[in-house]
This record gives C-alpha cells, structure tokens and sequence, in this order.
C-alpha cells in the first residue's frame, strides 16, 4: 500500500477570496456605470433646459425687436399655441438702468421658465432690449434656489419706434417710377 500522506492534493476551483474579490469589482463597476448614466442623464437635461431658454430668449427679443422694441410690447399676443405665456411677479430682476416691461411665466412641454423683458435708451434713436430667461432644474425648485437653475440673457438693439428708416435706394427708384410715369403720355 502506497501511503497518501506525502501526497500533496491541488484541488480545482476558486477560494472564497477569488469570489469575495470577483464580487468587489463587479460591485464597483456597476456603481459605477449607475453613477455615469445618473449623471449622463442630468447633464442632458440641464442641456435641454438650457436649449429651450435660449430659444425662449432668442424668440422673444426677435418678436419684440420686430415691433421697433415698442413700450407696449406684449409677448402674449405674439406667442405660438405652443406657449403658454401668463404675466406674473416672479422673475428675474431686470439689468440695472433698464426700465422693465413685464416679468412672465412661460410653460412649455411641462417646464416652466421665468422671463423679465426691460428696456433702456442708450442713445437718441437706439433702444437696448434685454431679455432674461430663469429655467429650474427641477419642477418642485424655485427660482430662488441656490444653483438650481439655468440663466440665459441676451440683450439686442433697435432703433426707437418713431424713427422710421427709409433707405436710399427706395427713394431713388421711386423718384424713377415717377419720371417714367411722367413721360408716358397716351
């Protein structure tokens, strides 16, 4: 008989260190991999808010600066059935100087933003239109909230509504239509 105890034995499989060690990394990437996609999708969406300001501000101070920035501009009776516009007191406070049009609440696919319209006269003829968009990050904050939202301002300019701009070559070509109607004679 052959004595086994010299024998030394290699078993097959893995020790509870190989599996608590397999468990661990497996563990970090998928907290991982959660935390990336948390934080991927928060930062589409601070992005899409972001978008939607901007084209808020952009349409608002292009209809307004289409009306030669008059005083009695209001966004309401320019705005698409897609917008809900609403005058409110909560906004954001208008540049210093400026003279303020109106604060508003627009809803739009769910998401409320709060505009302030001012305006200020920068010189004879030329009027600075300003336009501030708020947008929380999330539906229960406010305004107010220390970070929890996106600001977007854009100020464009426009001469005052009384100055009406004629160009030249208009005057030209109807001082030419009135020579040619002249010399027709029938």
């Amino acid at each position: 008989m052959v004595a086994k105890a010299n024998k030394r034995r290699f078993r097959r499989g893995l020790s509870l260190v190989d599996v608590m060690g397999a468990i661990v990394v497996l563990a970090v990437t998928v907290i991982g991999t959660a935390d990336y996609r948390y934080y991927a999708v928060l930062d589409e969406r601070k992005a899409t808010i972001q978008l939607t300001a901007a084209r808020i501000g952009v349409l608002l101070c292009e209809s307004w600066r289409g009306v030669k920035g008059s005083s009695t501009y209001d966004p309401k009776t320019y705005s698409g059935s897609d917008l809900t516009i609403t005058t409110g007191t909560t906004g954001p406070n208008e540049p210093e100087g400026f003279t303020l049009l109106g604060k508003y609440t627009i809803e739009l696919n769910g998401d409320n933003h709060y505009t302030t319209l001012s305006w200020k006269d920068v010189q004879a003829k030329l009027r600075a239109l300003n336009v501030v968009v708020i947008s929380p990050l999330r539906v229960q904050d406010s305004i107010d909230d220390a970070g929890g939202s996106l600001e977007f301002r854009l100020t464009t300019y426009t001469p005052t509504p009384d100055v009406v701009v004629i160009s030249p070559l208009l005057e030209q070509e109807e001082d030419s239509i009135d020579d040619a109607n002249e010399s027709l004679e029938f």
